[in-house]
């Protein structure tokens, strides 16, 4: 037998570590090659590190929240001679086990109480009931040699049952969320996934069965004690890093707009009922042709601040980022070169890359690029709010909820569809006239959708 030492790979250009998002193994585990072994994240992307030979698990580095360098040892890997690079230098485990020694590991410091999130876009998600997962989807740190080692299968298996004493069922965190909306509980789902990972579709089917039941509250009136800590690792830290950084970096201020979405509404649902083959059209791809239509004439708002150099990087191409909520918090996937989709190519792909964002998919390209953000809220989306501003861009354009309110048109009261833009600038590069110039031209393409295609 010999040694083999995987290490933390280079996951994108210019990365030069990663976040240990959960292990997916412990110590003692016997994995099969392409096992899944640890999800580790930069830039909000997600990955999976699979395992390069089969083995037994003898050493992992770090825990989760920790960062490592790239290149540096993540997992030591019990593999039979054939297995192990010849130009490898075999050390004993211990040289390179975990700093935390799996007999006694060290228990992870309580954390102040945090007030919520000012920013509503980046509120925390509800909290999972799933013994493996903390408030708003992050996992449970699963510390080297946590609970009996039980060995696993040294092929793989096809719907390995999760429910066995002692195994913890292995899953991301968008598929615990999955099946804490189902209220399943994943330890009774077989698992089709490499080494018995529990996939969507597992979880979609053993609901299917009957095998779900609906998430129970406590009395209205009961009484409720206890504090919970929660460690903020993973999408979490990146989530408020990046809005802290943002905050910091950005003089933001905030304009509000009415907008009359009557006319729009009318095209939306007619376009809706006759053109159904193509798909459904929601209000998001009309707000990115305005927005494409309206940089033409104000490029200073499509645009990057590298503030350390003193450069605008203004870009012809519209390359919108779509706030996203997920799982495990907010993400920002990309449509890149929006300007050259009609609206059914549009909301296709704003559904493609919605799906990659929850399901924790989505690669770092489509969640890196964006030149200027969308922030919608849907039909939660209130009458006003303060968007931050995705740094380094300069502009966010807010969407709040259509309403029916009465309005004067030609001196009489009429109801009407409204929509207020809520939209943040940097008012570095952005002065009060652009931005109320550029959000007046969105407001006319929107108020007239038929200039929305006209060139």
């Amino acid at each position: 037998m010999a040694q083999r030492v995987i290490k933390m790979p280079d996951i994108g250009e210019g990365t030069t570590e990663a976040e240990i998002v959960s292990w997916l193994v412990k110590v003692g585990d016997i994995v099969t090659e392409e096992e899944p072994l640890a999800e580790v994240m930069t830039d909000k992307a997600t990955v999976e590190i699979p395992s390069p030979a089969s083995g037994k698990v003898i050493a992992l580095n770090g825990r989760p929240g920790e960062k490592l360098p790239v290149g540096s040892d993540l997992v030591v890997l019990e593999v039979a001679a054939a297995d192990a690079p010849a130009a490898e230098t075999r050390r004993p485990a211990a040289s390179i086990a975990a700093p935390h020694p799996p007999a006694s590991p060290k228990p992870v410091p309580p954390l102040p109480h945090a007030a919520e999130g000012k920013n509503g876009a980046a509120a925390p998600a509800p909290k999972p009931l799933s013994r493996a997962t903390g408030e708003g989807g992050e996992r449970r740190s699963r510390e080297p040699g946590e609970g009996a080692a039980v060995p696993r299968p040294a092929t793989p298996v096809s719907a390995r049952p999760s429910g066995l004493s002692g195994v913890k069922p292995l899953a991301s965190p968008a598929v615990r969320r999955q099946a804490w909306d189902l209220g399943i509980e994943l330890q009774f789902v077989p698992g089709t996934g490499p080494g018995g990972r529990i996939t969507h579709d597992d979880v979609a089917a053993y609901a299917a069965s009957g095998g779900g039941q609906p998430a129970t509250r406590a009395p209205a009136l009961a009484r409720r004690d206890g504090i919970e800590d929660v460690q903020v690792i993973g999408l979490r830290r990146a989530i408020a890093e990046h809005l802290q950084e943002a905050w910091r970096h950005i003089p933001h201020f905030a304009y509000v707009e009415e907008v009359d979405v009557t006319a729009l509404e009318e095209l939306r649902a007619h376009l809706n009922e006759t053109r159904a083959e193509r798909g459904h059209l929601t209000l998001l791809p009309f707000l990115m042709r305005a927005i494409i239509n309206a940089i033409v004439d104000h490029p200073q708002v499509n645009a990057r601040y590298d503030d350390e150099a003193g450069i605008l990087h203004r870009h012809r191409a519209a390359h919108i980022g779509v706030a996203t909520q997920t799982p495990g918090g907010l993400m920002v996937p990309v449509l890149h070169h929006a300007e050259a989709l009609d609206p059914w190519q549009t909301a296709a792909e704003l559904n493609r890359l919605a799906e990659a964002a929850r399901s924790g998919k989505a690669t770092r390209e489509e969640l890196t690029g964006s030149t200027i953000t969308i922030t919608s809220l849907g039909p939660l989306g209130g009458l006003v709010a303060t968007p931050v501003i995705n740094y380094p861009e300069v502009a966010i354009v807010g969407v709040n909820r259509i309403v029916e309110r009465p309005v004067v048109r030609g001196g009489q009261v009429v109801i009407r569809k409204m929509m207020n833009l809520s939209s943040s600038f940097d008012h570095r590069i952005v002065d009060g006239w652009e931005a109320s110039s550029f959000i007046a031209k969105v407001k006319g393409y929107l108020e007239q959708p038929a200039t929305l295609f006209l060139d």
